[in-house]
């Protein structure tokens, strides 16, 4: 499944935010949206949803237009997690992660076989099994956003969205969750765009990174063709050095801050 952008302007109001973007999403890769604050990223992506219409320009999935897809077919097809979801009071996490079922059912279809067995994995990798029958509202932030990815991963689609996926968790379940998409992308070969702040995070998951400023693509590719100091100054105004991580030989942003030339 083939995602692209055409002349795609998106904004508020009187305000542009994406203005006339080509983009096209390699397929069966991961890609990291990046930039600053305010700069598009989430617009664009929740557009890649048809979450937002566009001002002007289209979205186009597999060569057709997102408005022609009937919004149960395009379920079938894409799953986003945006940023803070809020589910329901007294919903279960269980009941949270079968939801994401519903577009793959009739409306009076039992859960198959295949649908339970979907839900279960889903619980599992997101280490959410022994929690399933506590309510969502009663976890906490990390637990909470555990339970919306279960949700995206248990509607089992070829295209998975994510608006800052890592958000409220700490270190270990950070590299947990990326590590569970990285397999996902691996061994499922499904299509990955993410929103990311941690860009060296962003680096070593990535297979394709993009730059969003002044509502343009200012820099795409592999981390290793993105990611320098120039591309960080000018994309986030902020002064760093990159190395090579010694660990996974992608790039290794070290910013500079006040706390440099302070004697001990």
């Amino acid at each position: 499944m083939q995602l692209e952008t055409k002349s795609l302007t998106l904004g508020y109001g009187h305000k542009t935010v994406i203005d006339a973007l080509d983009l096209q999403i390699h397929e069966g890769k991961i890609s990291v949206l990046i930039g600053s604050n305010g700069c598009g990223k989430s617009t664009l992506l929740r557009s890649l949803a048809r979450l937002i219409k566009p001002e002007d320009g289209t979205v186009l999935l597999d060569g057709k237009q997102l408005a022609q897809w009937s919004t149960k077919e395009l379920a079938k097809q894409l799953a986003i997690l945006p940023q803070g979801p809020i589910a329901p009071e007294g919903l279960t996490v269980r009941q949270l992660v079968e939801q994401g079922r519903y577009p793959h059912q009739g409306l009076l279809t039992p859960k198959s076989a295949r649908d339970e067995w979907l839900i279960n994995q889903a619980l599992e990798a997101t280490q959410l099994t022994l929690h399933a029958q506590r309510a969502v509202d009663s976890l906490s932030g990390g637990q909470r956003q555990r339970a919306w990815i279960a949700m995206a991963l248990a509607q089992d689609t070829p295209i998975l969205l994510l608006d800052e996926p890592t958000t409220y968790l700490d270190m270990t379940h950070q590299i947990e969750i990326l590590d569970l998409l990285f397999e996902l992308n691996r061994q499922a070969g499904r299509t990955i765009i993410m929103v990311l702040h941690d860009l060296n995070l962003a680096c070593r998951y990535a297979d394709h990174i993009i730059a969003l400023r002044d509502q343009r693509i200012y820099a795409q590719g592999k981390p290793e063709e993105v990611i320098s100091a120039a591309v960080v100054k000018a994309v986030f105004d902020l002064d760093c050095e990159v190395i090579r991580d010694p660990l996974f030989g992608t790039p290794l942003v070290i910013p500079y801050g006040k706390r440099k030339g302070y004697a001990e």
